[in-house]
């Protein structure tokens, strides 16, 4: 019996050595990570990454509308921005899930729509917008990622017709204030064939009166390089929107008759002035990009930027609001689906051929 167990325990040994001498052999490899998607390899491309660096990206449109615009500009900021916060932990805990005020989009919804908004907003207006962008305009859909519409113009768009008082173009100036406030916004005196367009410079700057984010295109745009740059924002999106308003910008003063321009007022803007003014360079940026509510492929979000600048044009020229980002976006957030079934990428080798 003791042989038989002396031979069995050198078998044993024998095996144990030979596998460990296969393992010293045998190449390493990867893991094998298994995990349902979405597969993330690029730690700086998660939710907060990108929510901060919108944050980061908004701080020059931001600081200069607190400039401009002082106790207003920073009263609209506060109420929007805590009020999304708010309505997000309240309205979560209601549906029995915890809420993600960590991510930071619940900041970044309230800081863009309160950008949207004019500085003379009476502050429950802004909270209401808040409330609404939050749980009509991304809560309603299941939550951040799956809202069809973006959240701060669903909210923006509610208060702008529900109080249209407060959002219409005689509520961006008061008459008892002094500074920029007393003007009236710059697409609203391209609407008045007998009054005389601002300078370029002060446009670009931003020392002229409209929404907090919109006065300074050149605060925009730097924000909005550092997103391209950062890949928070797609480039396919500002390209196509810009580019777009700019074409038929040119074309409308090559072709359009000065009659026609007496008729219509707003048909005289430039194509420095319509990328000067207004909230084009703000939306192209920072509204238009927002990742969740835009086509999946490259092409696609080039279809959505292009179309997005020809209705932020033909509302600027002919319907009775005298900016139309906020109506571009949400008009084609809704064509979304179809842009991406018109878009899918043919898969490489060609397609895969159907069975018969």
């Amino acid at each position: 019996m003791s042989d038989a167990g002396d031979k069995a325990d050198k078998l044993a040994k024998d095996a144990a050595g030979k596998k460990q001498l296969a393992a010293k052999e045998e190449p390493k490899r990867p893991p094998l990570m298994v995990a349902p998607s979405p597969h993330v390899f690029n730690t700086s491309l998660t939710t907060r990454g990108m929510m901060v660096d919108v944050l980061i990206a908004l701080v020059p449109v931001t600081g200069l509308s607190v400039y401009l615009f002082g106790w207003r500009a920073v009263l609209v900021l506060a109420v929007c921005v805590a009020s999304c916060l708010a309505a997000e932990e309240l309205f979560t805990r209601f549906r029995g899930r915890r809420a993600s005020l960590a991510d930071c989009s619940a900041a970044v919804t309230g800081l863009i729509l309160a950008l949207s908004l004019p500085p003379t907003v009476p502050w429950w207006v802004a909270m209401i917008g808040s409330f609404v962008a939050i749980t009509i305009g991304k809560l309603t859909f299941g939550s951040l990622g799956q809202n069809l519409f973006n959240p701060a113009m669903v909210g923006r768009a509610f208060v702008m017709i529900g109080f249209s008082k407060f959002l219409g173009a005689p509520a961006y100036q008061l008459a008892e204030a002094s500074g920029i406030v007393s003007m009236a916004t710059p697409l609203t005196v391209a609407r008045d064939a007998a009054a005389q367009m601002p300078e370029l410079w002060p446009m670009l700057l931003g020392t002229v009166n409209g929404s907090l984010g919109e006065t300074s295109a050149l605060a925009c745009l730097a924000g909005g390089l550092y997103l391209c740059a950062r890949r928070t924002a797609s480039w396919e999106v500002p390209v196509g929107m810009i580019g777009t308003v700019a074409v038929l910008a040119a074309l409308t003063q090559l072709l359009v008759s000065p009659e026609s321009i007496q008729a219509v007022p707003a048909l005289r803007l430039t194509v420095l002035e319509h990328l000067s003014t207004g909230a084009l360079m703000f939306g192209a940026f920072f509204i238009a990009t927002d990742p969740v509510t835009n086509p999946i492929t490259g092409k696609g979000k080039l279809w959505f930027g292009v179309g997005v600048g020809f209705f932020v044009w033909l509302l600027r020229s002919f319907s009775g609001y005298p900016e139309g980002v906020m109506f571009a976006v949400l008009l084609m957030n809704a064509v979304v689906p179809l842009i991406n079934r018109a878009t899918v990428p043919v898969p490489v080798g060609g397609p895969v051929p159907e069975r018969k």
